[in-house]
């Protein structure tokens, strides 16, 4: 009886459960707040069918820079430079489709590869230099941006094919021919939502079986409770607009990936390890040099990605694409809970960062106020992101 008592987790309250993973419920729950806020202010007009559309459109470059900005902050750098590639890439994929007349397949497989490359001698730099990530991508922030205007000449480069336009403006079909509203989208919704229950309940069971600690079963019920009533809300919405968004499977594909890619492999753990501790990580047998190249070339791929989702998404090439982009993208990352001295993140806590800032955009421009305040409010948020990190690790010391 003794063994088997000892084999268990401890019990533990819901209060000093919360208290001990504030982070990510403080996360979800000022996802909720900000949402409810802005919904009640702007009469409704948030959560229409049309603008939840219109949210995963405008922010999916954020969302897909922020996966791979994660892992470069977890690892204990920073990419300055990811607006200024994202917009080299746009002029890049501009040039080639619309004023040399390459097939869009050709001219997307050239803007991803440049993209890497681009990670590749930033991360060179970084890892193997030791130049401080800060210095190499500001300068990269600057080459990028003036390649950007060479490239265009100073004007815009545009429209793109529709081929093209569909890789951030098309929907897909819905093949189940229910119409409106949407059967796929639905069905879809369903399916997502039982599929993280269960994932939950797989979890739990095997926590249970090591004696692992777990969240209380109420707080377990409730948080899968508030994300599957979210997520059916979300597709409910969207089937009565037009259906699922071709970049929102590739947000969704490419966020299963991270999250597997951080959570369940050993080359997640180690980019953790090298963010806590380098010198640790070192001496235990962890390549550093090269988990430090590989997360920038990683960086230099996704910004790539996002280059062409914005440019596709704008159907045209611009100058100023990708300005101030970088902000965005980094504040998402802090706000979803990762730690400014690396070694702490989660994947999924950088995109509910990401839709955090886009639900703020959005709902401010509804609300009609202007970019000066929204720049000055966006800015108090990061900083009370920061902030709440450093609170808590005092608190833990």
């Amino acid at each position: 009886m003794a063994v088997e008592q000892t084999d268990r987790a401890p019990g533990i309250g819901i209060g000093d459960y919360i208290m001990r993973h504030i982070r990510e419920y403080g996360l979800l729950f000022a996802l909720i707040a900000i949402m409810v806020f802005f919904q009640i202010v702007t009469g409704g007009v948030l959560l229409r069918p049309v603008n939840i559309t219109n949210l995963f459109l405008q922010n999916s470059y954020i969302i897909i820079m922020a996966l791979g900005m994660l892992l470069v902050i977890v690892s204990g750098h920073i990419d300055l430079s990811v607006g200024s590639v994202m917009g080299f890439v746009g002029a890049l994929a501009a040039v080639m489709i619309v004023t040399w007349g390459m097939p869009v397949w050709a001219a997307m497989a050239i803007c991803l590869v440049m993209g890497m490359a681009i990670g590749a001698v930033q991360g060179y730099f970084v890892a193997y230099w030791k130049i401080p990530s800060f210095i190499v991508t500001l300068a990269g922030m600057l080459v990028f941006r003036g390649l950007s205007l060479w490239l265009l000449a100073g004007q815009s480069v545009g429209p793109f094919p529709a081929n093209f336009q569909l890789l951030s403006t098309g929907f897909i079909p819905d093949i189940l021919g229910i119409g409106r509203p949407n059967g796929l989208a639905m069905a879809v919704g369903v399916m997502a939502t039982l599929l993280i229950v269960w994932l939950g309940l797989r979890t739990r069971a095997r926590n249970a079986r090591y004696g692992i600690e777990d969240e209380p079963f109420a707080l377990f019920v409730l948080r899968n409770a508030i994300v599957a009533a979210a997520l059916l809300f979300v597709t409910w919405k969207l089937a009565w607009f037009r259906g699922l968004p071709n970049v929102l499977l590739s947000m969704v594909v490419l966020t299963v990936i991270y999250v597997f890619l951080t959570e369940r492999t050993t080359i997640g753990r180690r980019i953790y390890a090298v963010g806590g501790n380098a010198k640790a990580a070192k001496l235990s047998g962890i390549r550093t040099e090269r988990l430090t190249f590989l997360t920038f070339v990683n960086m230099g791929l996704l910004a790539a990605l996002a280059g062409l989702i914005f440019a596709a998404r704008l159907n045209t090439a611009t100058p100023r694409a990708g300005f101030a982009v970088e902000l965005d993208v980094i504040a998402a990352v802090f706000i979803g809970g990762a730690s400014m001295s690396g070694g702490v993140g989660r994947i999924v806590g950088a995109v509910v960062g990401a839709f955090i800032m886009g639900v703020m955009n959005n709902g401010m421009s509804i609300m009609g106020i202007g970019i000066d305040y929204q720049q000055v409010i966006k800015g108090l948020v990061l900083l009370a992101a920061v902030f709440f990190d450093v609170y808590n690790k005092n608190r833990e010391v």
